[in-house]
Protein backbone atom coordinates (compact mmCIF):
# COMPACT_ATOMS: atom_id res chain seq x y z
CA UNK A 1 0.00 0.00 0.00
CA UNK A 2 1.57 3.26 -1.17
CA UNK A 3 1.63 6.15 1.32
CA UNK A 4 1.20 8.71 -1.48
CA UNK A 5 -1.90 6.85 -2.66
CA UNK A 6 -3.35 7.15 0.86
CA UNK A 7 -2.78 10.92 0.76
CA UNK A 8 -4.49 11.14 -2.61
CA UNK A 9 -7.39 8.99 -1.35
CA UNK A 10 -7.86 11.25 1.67
CA UNK A 11 -7.80 14.37 -0.52
CA UNK A 12 -10.43 12.91 -2.88
CA UNK A 13 -12.72 12.30 0.07
CA UNK A 14 -12.12 15.74 1.59
CA UNK A 15 -12.57 17.58 -1.72
CA UNK A 16 -15.61 15.56 -2.73
CA UNK A 17 -14.35 14.22 -6.03
CA UNK A 18 -11.56 13.53 -8.50
CA UNK A 19 -11.56 16.90 -10.29
CA UNK A 20 -11.32 19.06 -7.15
CA UNK A 21 -8.71 16.74 -5.66
CA UNK A 22 -6.65 17.01 -8.85
CA UNK A 23 -6.84 20.81 -8.69
CA UNK A 24 -5.69 20.87 -5.07
CA UNK A 25 -2.85 18.42 -5.71
CA UNK A 26 -1.86 20.06 -9.01
CA UNK A 27 -2.33 16.83 -10.95
CA UNK A 28 -4.46 15.82 -13.91
CA UNK A 29 -7.72 14.00 -13.08
CA UNK A 30 -6.65 10.86 -14.97
CA UNK A 31 -3.61 10.52 -12.69
CA UNK A 32 -5.82 10.76 -9.58
CA UNK A 33 -8.17 8.14 -11.00
CA UNK A 34 -5.25 5.79 -11.74
CA UNK A 35 -3.83 6.17 -8.22
CA UNK A 36 -7.22 5.43 -6.63
CA UNK A 37 -7.51 2.28 -8.76
CA UNK A 38 -4.00 1.23 -7.67
CA UNK A 39 -5.02 1.66 -4.03
CA UNK A 40 -8.21 -0.34 -4.52
CA UNK A 41 -6.16 -3.07 -6.18
CA UNK A 42 -3.74 -3.08 -3.26
CA UNK A 43 -6.47 -3.50 -0.63
CA UNK A 44 -8.48 -5.85 -2.84
CA UNK A 45 -11.84 -4.14 -2.43
CA UNK A 46 -13.67 -1.08 -3.87
CA UNK A 47 -13.25 2.05 -1.77
CA UNK A 48 -15.96 4.02 -3.56
CA UNK A 49 -19.40 3.39 -4.96
CA UNK A 50 -19.43 4.97 -8.43
CA UNK A 51 -22.67 6.59 -9.54
CA UNK A 52 -22.13 8.20 -12.95
CA UNK A 53 -19.65 11.01 -12.27
CA UNK A 54 -20.01 10.95 -8.49
CA UNK A 55 -18.10 8.93 -5.90
CA UNK A 56 -19.49 7.75 -2.58
CA UNK A 57 -17.34 6.09 0.07
CA UNK A 58 -17.98 2.40 0.54
CA UNK A 59 -18.00 0.95 4.09
CA UNK A 60 -14.46 -0.32 3.49
CA UNK A 61 -13.48 3.14 2.27
CA UNK A 62 -14.78 4.68 5.50
CA UNK A 63 -12.64 2.27 7.51
CA UNK A 64 -9.54 2.96 5.44
CA UNK A 65 -10.09 6.72 5.70
CA UNK A 66 -9.64 6.58 9.47
CA UNK A 67 -6.39 4.66 9.18
CA UNK A 68 -5.15 6.91 6.39
CA UNK A 69 -5.77 10.01 8.49
CA UNK A 70 -3.89 8.51 11.44
CA UNK A 71 -0.92 7.49 9.29
CA UNK A 72 -0.72 10.93 7.69
CA UNK A 73 -0.95 12.63 11.09
CA UNK A 74 1.78 10.39 12.49
CA UNK A 75 3.97 11.17 9.49
CA UNK A 76 3.50 14.90 10.08
CA UNK A 77 4.23 14.49 13.81
CA UNK A 78 7.42 12.59 13.04
CA UNK A 79 8.53 15.33 10.66
CA UNK A 80 8.00 17.99 13.33
CA UNK A 81 9.80 15.93 16.00
CA UNK A 82 12.94 15.20 13.97
CA UNK A 83 13.10 18.70 12.49
CA UNK A 84 12.97 20.32 15.91
CA UNK A 85 10.21 22.75 14.93
CA UNK A 86 8.01 24.26 17.63
CA UNK A 87 4.94 22.16 18.59
CA UNK A 88 1.65 23.20 17.07
CA UNK A 89 -1.84 21.86 16.54
CA UNK A 90 -4.34 20.48 19.03
CA UNK A 91 -3.56 18.85 22.39
CA UNK A 92 -6.54 16.99 23.86
CA UNK A 93 -5.72 16.84 27.57
CA UNK A 94 -7.64 15.19 30.39
CA UNK A 95 -7.39 15.77 34.12
CA UNK A 96 -8.97 14.99 37.44
CA UNK A 97 -11.08 17.88 38.68
CA UNK A 98 -8.89 18.11 41.79
CA UNK A 99 -5.71 18.45 39.71
CA UNK A 100 -7.39 20.97 37.43
CA UNK A 101 -8.39 23.18 40.35
CA UNK A 102 -5.24 22.99 42.45
CA UNK A 103 -2.29 22.22 40.16
CA UNK A 104 -2.97 23.05 36.53
CA UNK A 105 -3.61 26.82 36.37
CA UNK A 106 0.08 27.71 36.67
CA UNK A 107 1.14 24.75 34.51
CA UNK A 108 -1.25 25.61 31.69
CA UNK A 109 -0.24 29.28 31.80
CA UNK A 110 3.43 28.30 31.43
CA UNK A 111 2.61 25.81 28.66
CA UNK A 112 0.73 28.49 26.73
CA UNK A 113 3.63 30.91 27.18
CA UNK A 114 6.16 28.39 25.87
CA UNK A 115 4.04 26.88 23.10
CA UNK A 116 1.57 29.52 21.84
CA UNK A 117 0.85 27.61 18.62
CA UNK A 118 -0.64 24.63 20.49
CA UNK A 119 -4.40 24.80 21.00
CA UNK A 120 -5.38 22.98 24.18
CA UNK A 121 -8.72 21.30 24.94
CA UNK A 122 -9.16 20.24 28.57
CA UNK A 123 -11.59 17.54 29.70
CA UNK A 124 -12.17 16.56 33.34
CA UNK A 125 -13.30 13.16 34.56
CA UNK A 126 -12.70 10.32 36.97
CA UNK A 127 -9.46 8.34 36.97
CA UNK A 128 -10.92 5.37 35.07
CA UNK A 129 -12.79 7.49 32.53
CA UNK A 130 -9.59 9.39 31.69
CA UNK A 131 -7.56 6.19 31.33
CA UNK A 132 -10.14 4.80 28.92
CA UNK A 133 -10.22 8.04 26.93
CA UNK A 134 -6.43 8.03 26.46
CA UNK A 135 -6.42 4.33 25.56
CA UNK A 136 -9.18 4.86 22.99
CA UNK A 137 -7.41 7.94 21.53
CA UNK A 138 -10.16 10.36 22.55
CA UNK A 139 -7.50 12.14 24.62
CA UNK A 140 -3.79 12.54 23.88
CA UNK A 141 -2.69 12.61 27.53
CA UNK A 142 -4.18 12.94 31.00
CA UNK A 143 -3.36 13.64 34.63
CA UNK A 144 -4.80 10.79 36.70
CA UNK A 145 -4.59 9.61 40.32
CA UNK A 146 -2.58 6.40 40.14
CA UNK A 147 -0.09 4.70 37.81
CA UNK A 148 -1.94 2.97 34.96
CA UNK A 149 -2.08 -0.82 34.95
CA UNK A 150 -2.24 -1.07 31.16
CA UNK A 151 1.05 -1.84 29.40
CA UNK A 152 -0.11 0.25 26.45
CA UNK A 153 0.28 3.43 28.51
CA UNK A 154 3.39 5.23 29.71
CA UNK A 155 3.46 7.60 32.65
CA UNK A 156 5.48 10.32 34.36
CA UNK A 157 4.85 10.96 38.10
CA UNK A 158 4.47 14.71 38.59
CA UNK A 159 2.47 15.90 41.62
CA UNK A 160 2.70 14.61 45.18
CA UNK A 161 -0.69 14.70 46.89
CA UNK A 162 -1.85 14.07 50.45
CA UNK A 163 -5.43 12.91 50.95
CA UNK A 164 -7.48 13.99 53.96
CA UNK A 165 -10.80 12.84 55.39
CA UNK A 166 -12.94 15.91 55.91
CA UNK A 167 -15.91 16.29 58.22
CA UNK A 168 -18.03 19.11 59.59
CA UNK A 169 -16.49 21.30 62.28
CA UNK A 170 -18.88 19.98 64.94
CA UNK A 171 -17.93 16.36 64.21
CA UNK A 172 -15.57 14.68 66.65
CA UNK A 173 -12.03 14.20 65.29
CA UNK A 174 -11.76 11.13 63.07
CA UNK A 175 -8.63 9.17 64.02
CA UNK A 176 -9.49 5.81 62.44
CA UNK A 177 -12.15 4.07 60.37
CA UNK A 178 -14.19 3.23 63.49
CA UNK A 179 -14.72 6.94 64.13
CA UNK A 180 -16.43 7.17 60.73
CA UNK A 181 -18.99 4.46 61.46
CA UNK A 182 -22.55 5.54 60.73
CA UNK A 183 -21.50 8.49 58.58
CA UNK A 184 -22.75 8.98 55.05
CA UNK A 185 -19.95 9.00 52.49
CA UNK A 186 -19.73 11.75 49.88
CA UNK A 187 -17.63 10.86 46.84
CA UNK A 188 -17.23 11.08 43.10
CA UNK A 189 -19.00 8.32 41.13
CA UNK A 190 -17.50 4.87 40.48
CA UNK A 191 -14.24 5.11 38.58
CA UNK A 192 -12.75 7.61 41.03
CA UNK A 193 -9.40 6.43 42.45
CA UNK A 194 -9.91 8.46 45.63
CA UNK A 195 -13.18 6.62 46.18
CA UNK A 196 -11.20 3.36 46.10
CA UNK A 197 -8.71 4.78 48.63
CA UNK A 198 -11.63 5.66 50.92
CA UNK A 199 -12.95 2.14 50.50
CA UNK A 200 -9.58 0.62 51.47
CA UNK A 201 -9.24 2.95 54.47
CA UNK A 202 -12.68 1.89 55.66
CA UNK A 203 -11.61 -1.74 55.09
CA UNK A 204 -14.67 -2.53 53.06
CA UNK A 205 -14.91 -4.72 50.00
CA UNK A 206 -17.21 -2.16 48.40
CA UNK A 207 -19.28 0.88 49.23
CA UNK A 208 -22.52 -0.57 47.87
CA UNK A 209 -23.87 -1.25 51.36
CA UNK A 210 -22.93 2.23 52.59
CA UNK A 211 -24.92 5.43 52.37
CA UNK A 212 -23.12 7.16 49.54
CA UNK A 213 -23.90 10.53 48.02
CA UNK A 214 -22.39 10.67 44.52
CA UNK A 215 -21.34 14.16 43.47
CA UNK A 216 -19.13 15.36 40.60
CA UNK A 217 -17.91 18.66 42.03
CA UNK A 218 -15.45 19.28 44.84
CA UNK A 219 -17.19 22.53 45.72
CA UNK A 220 -20.46 20.62 46.12
CA UNK A 221 -18.75 17.89 48.15
CA UNK A 222 -17.14 20.40 50.53
CA UNK A 223 -20.41 22.30 50.92
CA UNK A 224 -22.29 19.13 51.81
CA UNK A 225 -19.61 18.05 54.29
CA UNK A 226 -19.60 21.48 55.92
CA UNK A 227 -23.38 21.23 56.31
CA UNK A 228 -23.02 17.90 58.12
CA UNK A 229 -24.29 15.64 55.33
CA UNK A 230 -21.37 13.21 55.69
CA UNK A 231 -17.62 12.78 55.30
CA UNK A 232 -15.40 12.76 52.23
CA UNK A 233 -11.82 12.11 51.12
CA UNK A 234 -10.01 14.73 49.06
CA UNK A 235 -6.55 16.13 48.33
CA UNK A 236 -5.23 18.66 50.81
CA UNK A 237 -4.15 20.87 47.89
CA UNK A 238 -7.81 21.27 46.87
CA UNK A 239 -8.70 22.38 50.40
CA UNK A 240 -5.81 24.85 50.33
CA UNK A 241 -7.24 26.28 47.11
CA UNK A 242 -10.52 26.96 48.98
CA UNK A 243 -9.30 29.03 51.97
CA UNK A 244 -12.81 29.93 53.14
CA UNK A 245 -13.79 26.29 53.51
CA UNK A 246 -15.00 25.51 57.04
CA UNK A 247 -14.45 21.78 57.50
CA UNK A 248 -12.36 19.65 59.84
CA UNK A 249 -9.30 18.01 58.26
CA UNK A 250 -8.67 14.53 59.58
CA UNK A 251 -5.34 12.92 58.56
CA UNK A 252 -5.21 9.24 57.64
CA UNK A 253 -2.16 6.93 57.57
CA UNK A 254 0.40 7.81 54.92
CA UNK A 255 0.04 4.36 53.36
CA UNK A 256 -3.37 5.53 52.11
CA UNK A 257 -2.94 9.29 52.07
CA UNK A 258 0.30 9.83 50.12
CA UNK A 259 -0.10 9.43 46.36
CA UNK A 260 1.65 10.78 43.27
CA UNK A 261 -0.36 12.07 40.32
CA UNK A 262 1.03 10.79 36.99
CA UNK A 263 0.73 12.18 33.50
CA UNK A 264 -0.16 9.35 31.10
CA UNK A 265 0.05 8.95 27.33
CA UNK A 266 -0.04 6.07 24.84
CA UNK A 267 3.26 4.24 24.66
CA UNK A 268 5.06 4.89 21.39
CA UNK A 269 2.70 7.69 20.33
CA UNK A 270 4.36 10.87 21.56
CA UNK A 271 3.16 13.78 19.43
CA UNK A 272 5.05 17.11 19.58
CA UNK A 273 2.43 18.70 21.91
CA UNK A 274 2.52 15.69 24.26
CA UNK A 275 6.31 15.68 24.20
CA UNK A 276 6.28 19.41 25.02
CA UNK A 277 3.93 18.85 27.96
CA UNK A 278 5.97 15.90 29.20
CA UNK A 279 9.15 17.98 29.03
CA UNK A 280 7.49 20.83 30.93
CA UNK A 281 6.16 18.51 33.63
CA UNK A 282 9.56 16.85 34.06
CA UNK A 283 10.98 20.27 34.87
CA UNK A 284 8.24 21.55 37.20
CA UNK A 285 6.77 18.37 38.69
CA UNK A 286 7.04 17.84 42.44
CA UNK A 287 7.35 14.05 42.45
CA UNK A 288 10.75 12.71 43.56
CA UNK A 289 13.05 12.13 40.60
CA UNK A 290 13.99 8.63 41.66
CA UNK A 291 10.42 7.54 41.05
CA UNK A 292 10.15 9.01 37.58
CA UNK A 293 9.35 6.49 34.87
CA UNK A 294 9.45 7.67 31.28
CA UNK A 295 8.67 5.44 28.34
CA UNK A 296 8.13 6.86 24.90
Amino acid sequence: MNFADLQIFKTVVEEGGIVKAAQKLHRVPSNITTRIKHLESAVGIPLFHRNRQRLHLSPSGELLLGYAARLIDLSEEARHVVSGTAPQGLLKLGSLESTTASRLPAVLAEFHRRYPDVRLELTTGTNDALVNAVTERRLDAAFIAEPPSSRTLSHLPVFRERLMVISSLDHEPIRNARDAEGQSLIAFPDGCAYRRVLQRWLRRDSLTTSRVLDLSSYHAIVACVAAGAGIALMPEAVLDAMPLTRVRRNPIPRAQSDIVTPLIWRKGEVSPPVLALRTLMASVGTAPKRRVKQNA
